[in-house]
């Protein structure tokens, strides 16, 4: 009784307790399993629908997103992909109903301060799978409930040696352990009155929490991992921090770039090869693959991409398309064009893709017109977490693993909610 008392602290007037539970309990094991996860958060999104409150059309993102959804399905009787192209619908249709589901659950700070904790919470699994599939050898299948929950965890990583953990994919891990990130670090730095005492004062277990996850980010040998890793720095800690961290960064900085820099004389870039460890310098570098063919790289996909969204500009080629298209025209095998805007454009048109691109960035400026980058440190961290998921699409697509598309939706949700709190509100009967 008393637990269940802690979990509905917290809660916001608009969501019901049942909800609210629901929803935290869904998020919670959202990492380990989408399987577990979607009952609970189906739940917390019927109730969250159905709770009084401004109709949904009252809401202008609303109805941008409805817009994008008719032009998503107009395009996939016309698809080149064929039936691939209706089964492309569930990427995006049943997340534009958990966009305004889910938030009456974060229309408070306090509220989105709890589900960003929430979230660290459930990051706990992947970290300590991840670190133990490198470290001590664990791989699975490993499974739950009768063998209804399977864990497919490779030996060694996926790819070899790079850490992939409860994920099917290095980059997949690493990007749900780039957008938890910020999250995590809002967390360490809460509270206190200087810096110093917000280390201080906290229990050493998120400071290890801290160090294992920077660990695992880094095993995940990702750059895009990596570059988010020091991105939420600056904006997290606040601009407070930035006399003195920004200098610090850019020191740090100096010998990777002389490492990594193409044309710096041998005097200078040799040291500082020295002085980085190669697994850094050469990930970035891209030495290890110099000699891949056009085709192969993302300069090349995004070339041919470009060239498909120009034939067919309006509706698309379908989702998965750029599956069986790109083979055609390369000889050479890849399934996106890792690039979200570009992902849309080619599968559902042009129109489609700037109005979606458009939500997201009128929300990033939106929210930061509002104040969330003055904010607390969970207020910054969760815009900065947002941030990082939309610069990780610009060079991949992490939302094709479900876990990582559903938080990606509800941090949005969290956004929006923060930029209208007001719609939020129950509406009285009577």
């Amino acid at each position: 009784m008393r637990l269940i008392q802690r979990l509905q602290q917290h809660r916001p007037e608009a969501a019901s307790p049942s909800g609210w539970l629901a929803f935290q309990l869904g998020l919670l094991l959202l990492a380990s399993s989408i399987l577990l996860a979607v009952i609970p958060l189906f739940w917390a999104l019927l109730e969250g629908t159905r709770r009084g409150r401004l109709p949904w059309w009252g809401d202008r993102l609303n109805r941008c997103l409805l817009v994008v959804g008719g032009l998503i399905v107009l395009s996939a009787p016309w698809a080149h992909s064929g039936w691939l192209a209706w089964v492309g619908l569930v990427n995006w249709l049943p997340f534009f109903w958990g966009f305004w589901g889910f938030q009456p659950y974060m229309a408070t700070p306090a509220a989105r301060r709890r589900i960003a904790l929430v979230l660290v919470a459930g990051t706990v699994p992947v970290v300590v799978s991840g670190l133990g599939q490198l470290w001590f050898g664990w791989s699975g299948p490993w499974q739950a409930l009768g063998g209804l929950v399977i864990w497919h965890m490779a030996p060694g990583g996926h790819p070899s040696g790079r850490l992939s953990g409860l994920f099917d994919y290095a980059n997949i891990a690493s990007a749900w352990l780039a957008f938890s990130w910020p999250l995590l670090l809002g967390a360490a730095v809460a509270g206190g009155r200087s810096w110093l005492q917000r280390w201080s004062w906290r229990q050493p277990t998120v400071l290890l929490l801290v160090l294992a996850q920077l660990t695992a980010l880094y095993l995940t040998d990702s750059r895009n991992g990596w570059g988010a890793a020091v991105l939420a720095l600056p904006l997290v800690l606040g601009t407070a921090s930035w006399v003195w961290l920004l200098p610090l960064l850019l020191l740090l900085a100096l010998p990777l770039l002389l490492a990594v820099l193409p044309g710096v004389p041998e005097l200078l870039q040799l040291p500082a090869r020295a002085l980085v460890p190669d697994s850094i310098w050469g990930r970035l570098s891209d030495l290890t693959f110099s000699d891949r063919p056009l085709a192969s790289t993302r300069l090349g996909q995004w070339g041919v991409a470009a060239t498909l969204v120009a034939e067919r500009p309006w509706l698309g080629w379908g989702a998965a398309a750029f599956t069986l298209v790109y083979p055609q025209r390369t000889g050479v095998w890849h399934g996106h064009p890792h690039n979200l805007p570009l992902d849309l454009a080619l599968s559902h048109g042009l129109p489609a893709a700037l109005l979606l691109v458009g939500v997201v960035l009128w929300l990033l400026l939106r929210s930061m017109g509002r104040g969330l980058l003055q904010a607390g440190p969970y207020e910054r961290a969760w815009w900065t977490a947002v941030l990082i998921l939309v610069v990780l699409h610009a060079t991949d697509l992490p939302l094709y693993d479900g876990r990582v598309n559903v938080a990606g939706w509800i941090l949005l949700a969290g956004l929006r909610a923060a930029c209208w709190p007001e719609a939020f509100r129950p509406r009285r009967q009577g």
